[in-house]
């Protein structure tokens, strides 16, 4: 028999959730782990290699590539090939971008207008 918190979230999987939400949790969830605020932090100091990122972080290859590819679908991290290596580079615009975003999306930009 299933337990109550698996029934709540078969419910929640259930229920339709609005796009512009789903974009928001997106960009929360990708920096709600540890290890992808670390390769933000690194990022912040300048563009970086993955093998050099594996170094920086102690983790391994899957793992850190499993961590840029939540950070390069919220948009906060770009990637470009050189050569056999991947270039990692944050784009710091776009905590700007989210934010302004969910103001919007949450109503807080037209109240903080209106008061």
């Amino acid at each position: 028999m299933p337990t109550p918190a698996r029934f709540r979230t078969t419910i929640a999987s259930i229920v339709v959730q609005p796009d512009d939400l789903r974009e928001l949790r997106t960009f929360h969830k990708a920096l709600a782990d540890v290890n992808r605020l670390r390769i933000v932090r690194r990022l912040a100091e300048g563009e970086s290699s993955v093998a050099e990122l594996i170094a920086h972080v102690g983790l391994s290859q899957p793992l850190v590539s499993h961590h840029l590819k939540r950070l390069r679908v919220a948009g906060l991290v770009a990637t470009r090939r050189v050569g056999r290596e991947t270039i990692c580079t944050l784009r710091p615009e776009a905590f700007g971008e989210v934010a302004a975003r969910e103001r919007a999306i949450l109503g807080i930009a037209s109240r903080a207008a209106a008061g």
